[in-house]
């Protein structure tokens, strides 16, 4: 199989042998068979799930980013001491090497494939481009996430063979091409007519919902623009929007797991299947709900003795004490989620609030988001919770930021990444950084994570241009959009 190698795995190539740079280096001659499309599209799918879920303290940080978990013993990355595991490495190799190599592989293989004799050549052809639709949306959700991880990264030589050390291109620059990108994709859409009949876990080959994913991630860029580049924040928040995008459960971007190994879900591994107990919820987020009386603390954390009870921030804490991961969450065959109409709903309530023309009114979106919200976890009592003076979007607190950000928060519980992102771009809730956390934070709640240290010894001299470019290679340095 064709493996897309990146500057992450620049280090096992140094132990195997020499870095080449000829064209097909990275064709393996004696190769046995050809992977089919559809299994590449499945590995790519689960290895993006798991790596946006996985609370596992190697690689997956941002539900200690959010401050909404809390370690039982093992308390660096909670500190942000995340060099001890190197967490930015993995995250990095898994997008780059397992997401997006894989999806590489797969248009490769889609490439390759032969029109059956019973099918017209229209048909094939516009199954095809659906094929290569899916995969490149997904390549350009990952490189998203990348953009919101790092700041800078390798984007335009990422992909291209013989190209083992990439430069990095300007995060602003890669947001636009992003967007480019992604108008000429749902353009290439044929909703009409099939992809896969087998491989796609998320949306089983349907096209329509597919667009309406690739319009979500339209306005999930446009809204992360709003204060870096208001125009074009604007133009594609309003586009995505009129063309449709996810607003309603039924449409979720949803990875479904199995009961059985190795297809259970991440959460699992780490919260049931290790036989650790390393995580409680914290009393940041537990106290919040409890304030509002919150009926979905039930499906978010376990009673202790007979209260909701969270675990402090960035210290060490005795699992027994404390409330925990609900069964819920925990259960073997959890689903993951890459968008969902909570998610969608609250970048359309911050856009109505910012002036942008989406069809609603702020207020409106969001009720809707936090209807989403109880719906998804299956929760009753949403009615009577909109009315809570502390929860009502015209007698809640502060400003459509501080109103929004409160609520986004607690709804994405289960989404740290992204969770961690709207908290970067709002600004609430105000979280604060433990007293003993790493001096590398400079003393506040990481804005980015630093670059991978293989990049740093292998990649030195795009590394060392991307950080100075960025301002220097550090934790407090914020994204490029995060201008407030």
């Amino acid at each position: 199989m064709k493996k897309i190698i990146f500057s992450v795995a620049i280090l096992s190539l140094f132990m195997t042998g020499c870095v080449n740079d000829e064209a097909d280096f990275n064709d393996n001659k004696d190769k046995p068979y050809d992977v089919p499309s559809q299994t590449l599209l499945t590995n790519a799918e689960k290895a993006l799930a798991d790596q946006m879920t996985t609370p596992s303290v190697n690689s997956g940080p941002f539900r200690y980013l959010s401050q909404t978990w809390a370690a039982t013993q093992y308390t660096d990355e909670s500190r942000y001491f995340f060099i001890t595991r190197k967490v930015s490495d993995v995250h990095w190799r898994v997008l780059y090497a397992s997401v997006i190599g894989n999806l590489q592989s797969t248009k490769d293989a889609i490439a390759k494939e032969v029109k059956p004799s019973s099918q017209s050549q229209a048909d094939f052809d516009r199954i095809q481009k659906n094929k290569t639709a899916i995969a490149d949306i997904l390549q350009l959700y990952t490189f998203q996430v990348l953009v919101d991880t790092f700041g800078n990264i390798p984007y335009t030589e990422a992909v291209t063979t013989g190209i083992v050390l990439p430069k990095y291109d300007d995060a602003a620059t890669v947001y636009s091409s992003l967007i480019t990108k992604l108008d000429a994709t749902i353009a290439s859409i044929d909703a009409s007519t099939s992809s896969f009949s087998s491989g796609d876990v998320i949306y089983s080959g349907n096209m329509a919902k597919w667009k309406l994913f690739a319009n979500s991630l339209k306005v999930k860029i446009g809204i992360n623009l709003v204060d870096a580049n208001p125009a074009l924040a604007k133009s594609t928040i309003e586009s995505a929007y009129t063309a449709g995008v996810i607003t309603t459960n039924a449409n979720n971007a949803s990875f479904k797991y199995t009961t059985a190994a190795p297809n259970y879900s991440t959460l699992y591994a780490n919260l049931v299947a290790s036989g650790r107990n390393d995580f409680v919820p914290t009393s940041n987020i537990i106290d919040a709900m409890n304030t509002l009386a919150d009926p979905r603390r039930d499906a978010y954390f376990t009673l202790y003795n007979g209260v909701y009870k969270g675990g402090v921030y960035g210290t060490a804490n005795a699992y027994a004490n404390f409330s925990h991961i609900s069964a819920k969450i925990a259960a073997a065959d959890f689903p993951a989620l890459l968008f969902e109409a909570t998610e969608v709903n609250f970048y359309l309530a911050e856009a109505a609030a910012r002036g942008l023309s989406v069809g609603g009114t702020a207020e409106t979106y969001y009720n809707n988001a936090i209807r989403a919200s109880f719906e998804n976890w299956g929760v009753a009592g949403v009615d009577a919770y909109l009315l809570t003076p502390g929860v009502a979007y015209a007698t809640a607190p502060g400003t459509f930021k501080e109103k929004i950000g409160r609520q986004a928060w607690i709804g994405l519980f289960n989404r740290g990444f992204e969770s961690w992102t709207t908290y970067r771009r709002l600004d609430y809730p105000v979280l604060v950084a433990p007293a003993t956390a790493s001096a590398a934070a400079d003393g506040v709640v990481p804005k980015r994570l630093t670059y991978p240290i293989n990049e740093q010894t292998v990649n030195n001299a795009n590394w060392t241009a991307a950080s100075t470019a960025i301002g220097g290679d550090k934790l407090a340095n914020k994204i490029f959009w995060d201008k407030l």
